[in-house]
């Protein structure tokens, strides 16, 4: 694990230095590379291509569909491995892929646009070149608002209360702490812009962002002091509009920068650039989709009506709050699973385990309850407080209740929606799961787990649907997307008669589920 190689990623022309053996499913799932199949080999979305030194494959070599004749090696990287140094193409970046699996026609633009999808936990930004479609860099960061606070909790109470005058923060006491949080996610956002392919950055016309409500409120600077109570609505929202020196932001003065507006409560753009990613507002199919993160947003619909809600998850899904939680990143147990009367882990990168990730506390969790060491009350049996996964990374009986927390908001969430659809579960005709650690997530465990009482068969994980959909609308006229914001519902859960009895049950393990 200690041995490195290089790793160029085309045509972002991203440089990496990992640990030899790591998965390229791990090296790219950071990048907002999509598998819409969650690396089971069957979609082969995952496609790239070897250019120079070599690659580890598994026994899935496929040739390129995209340069019939083409004499490069062509692999799937959920089944392939950096075991020396090399040259990789990425097709995925040279193409805006839906989450249906097919393309998306780009009416062709002038100059470039970047897509930033502003998550509480993580920031990711696309430069896409609007005359194809193709992505030129990639970048990504971790908010640095965190610093602040792991959930949008915590960071609405900093951004009212302001520095401790006995920790004060980097700023002036005299600054607000909603200056300072708006001041250090512009910063980072104009950082990560700075760092794209300089050469293409006076050709940037346009830049794009979502994120959830408050990232648009922090963002802006303004007041949400009313997020912080119900019926959690601000008067302030529509598109906020900016140029590129009112941010101080290395691009061309005439660059347009746009911060989509927010649906309501708590839904942010990230859910409306979702609901474009999955065509939801042309299914003639009634759909779901959960984005699953430190703010749980939940949206069923169909060509005639879409309603929507966000779901107090907290940040147990991106393992803020748990013990050995950290984000899906290298040295995080991504995957459990019950092997000859033991834990088998596995880890992102290949490296060492330092904590668990979202995607591994559930199936963590699955594995205690199917091999009886959590019964259906999430207690953990024998008297013991905690169970040890691997090495020194552990799971604590706090660490579960917190998943109990996540899961029954999230399963409350969608039941609740549900019932105001008129419809049910099975009737659906497929549940998007969307997500950072959607890349690792087990179908069979979410189930086992009762977030979601589905046939796993409709589940389709499809990652980063913010950027996604954040690309799709760099290319959408405004009237479309006017069109369909306005036929969004926004459902406030906490007004209903029913949600805390609800959410009480789901907390359970059902026996009916394991």
């Amino acid at each position: 694990m200690g041995e490195k190689v290089n790793i160029r990623l085309e045509p972002a022309g991203v440089e990496l230095r990992i640990s030899k053996g790591t998965s390229y499913r791990d090296i790219l799932h950071e990048y907002g590379v999509e598998f819409p199949c969650g690396g089971k080999k069957r979609c082969q979305k995952c496609r790239i291509e070897l250019l120079s030194g070599s690659i580890t494959q598994g026994p899935d070599m496929i040739q390129s569909e995209d340069n019939p004749g083409n004499d490069n090696l062509m692999v799937l990287a959920c089944q392939s491995v950096a075991s020396a140094d090399a040259v990789i193409r990425v097709p995925q970046w040279e193409h805006i892929i839906l989450a249906d699996e097919t393309e998306f026609l780009v009416t062709p633009g002038e100059g470039y646009g970047i897509a930033v999808d502003v998550g509480t936990t993580t920031l990711v930004a696309q430069l896409i070149d609007k005359q194809s479609g193709r992505i030129r860099d990639v970048k990504t960061a971790l908010n640095p608002q965190a610093r602040y606070g792991a959930d949008i909790i915590s960071r609405i109470e900093y951004a009212m209360t302001g520095p401790s005058p006995l920790n004060p923060g980097e700023k002036s006491q005299s600054q607000s702490g909603s200056g300072i949080l708006r001041d250090l996610i512009r910063h980072e956002v104009g950082n990560m812009i700075a760092g794209m392919t300089r050469e293409d950055l006076l050709e940037v016309k346009q830049v794009l962002l979502v994120g959830n409500a408050v990232m648009y409120h922090l963002f802006g600077g303004f007041d949400v002091t009313p997020l912080s109570f119900y019926p959690f609505q601000s008067p302030v929202n529509g598109y906020l509009n900016y140029s590129a020196g009112d941010l101080g932001w290395a691009l061309d003065e005439s660059c347009q920068v746009t911060f989509m507006p927010w649906i309501g409560g708590f839904v942010g753009s990230d859910m409306l650039a979702g609901i474009f990613a999955t065509r939801m507002h042309e299914s003639k199919e009634t759909v779901a989709l959960i984005d699953l993160g430190t703010n749980g947003e939940i949206a069923v619909g169909n060509r005639e009506r879409i309603i929507c809600a966000s779901a107090a998850a907290g940040p147990a899904f991106e393992g803020s709050c748990i013990d050995m939680g950290m984000r899906a990143s290298f040295g995080a147990i991504s995957s459990v699973a019950w092997e000859n009367g033991k834990m088998a882990v596995k880890v992102i990168g290949n490296e060492t385990p330092r904590g668990i990730c979202g995607s591994g506390l559930l199936d963590a969790v699955a594995v205690l309850l199917q091999s009886g060491q959590v019964d259906a009350f999430g207690n953990i049996l024998g008297g013991q407080d905690k169970v040890h996964l691997s090495g020194k990374v552990y799971l604590s009986q706090k660490d579960i209740r917190e998943f109990q927390l996540a899961k029954a908001a999230i399963a409350a969430g969608l039941d609740i929606l549900l019932k105001e659809a008129g419809t049910h579960c099975e009737e659906l005709f497929k549940i998007y799961i969307a997500g950072a650690f959607g890349t690792y997530l087990s179908v069979e465990n979410i189930v086992q787990t009762g977030m979601v009482e589905a046939n796993p068969e409709k589940i389709v994980k499809l990652g980063n649907t913010a950027l996604m959909g954040a690309k799709i609308l760099m290319f959408t006229d405004a009237e479309e997307i006017g069109r369909v914001a306005g036929m969004i519902e926004h459902i406030a859960l906490e007004s209903k008669s029913d949600f805390k009895d609800v959410f009480a049950s789901k907390m359970f393990f059902s026996p009916g589920i394991l």
